[in-house]
């Protein structure tokens, strides 16, 4: 479903591709995702969003922000918000989909393919208008996670559906031990 000339882009949904991934028992190893799809086609940009946590003196996710940012991943970042829900529970909110959002209709005139790795039908009215001025778009999320880690709608909208579990031999890597990470607490609750 790629063509070797056409110019593509990935828009990586950060706590989205971690929370897919971890679903389904194995880590993401980006150096190997970014050269499979370098592969697939003439990689123009990889995006990746997150939110980060800014009071905190450590965050477990800024190595990954600083070794991406490094790598030739454009990194789009806004600082979290913190609150506790109603069972007194620390919560972390950082719904970076705007971003996304606005970045893909930006570039949309420059590319013929876009890669979008997250499974929220939030992103199907942005599909649908990606598709209107002519751009393929493929979604990479799962089907095989319980429950699934996409949204019906957006994976019928979508050109091609990628499970992400058909790219684990190609771009994962064994689960490292349990930490806690900040992505792991992030909800997309407004």
């Amino acid at each position: 479903m790629f063509y070797k000339d056409e110019r593509l882009a990935l828009f990586i949904d950060g706590s989205n591709l971690y929370a897919a991934a971890k679903a389904l028992g194995f880590d993401i190893d980006y150096k190997l995702l970014r050269s499979e799809f370098m592969r697939r086609g003439k990689m123009l940009r990889v995006f990746y969003y997150t939110a980060l946590l800014e009071n905190d003196d450590y965050s477990p996710i800024r190595p990954l922000v600083d070794w991406l940012h490094y790598n030739g991943f454009s990194m789009v970042t806004k600082p979290a918000k913190e609150y506790t829900d109603s069972m007194g529970r620390r919560k972390v909110k950082g719904n970076m989909d705007i971003e996304l959002a606005v970045n893909a209709m930006e570039l949309a005139p420059h590319l013929d393919h876009i890669v979008i790795f997250s499974g929220d039908g939030d992103f199907r009215p942005l599909v649908e208008s990606l598709q209107r001025q002519g751009v393929r778009v493929s979604v990479v999320s799962t089907i095989r996670s319980q429950p699934p880690m996409i949204a019906d709608e957006l994976r019928r909208q979508c050109d091609n559906f990628i499970e992400l579990n058909d790219l684990r031999d190609v771009i994962g890597r064994p689960m490292r031990e349990p930490v806690a990470q900040d992505t792991e607490e992030l909800t997309d609750a407004e």
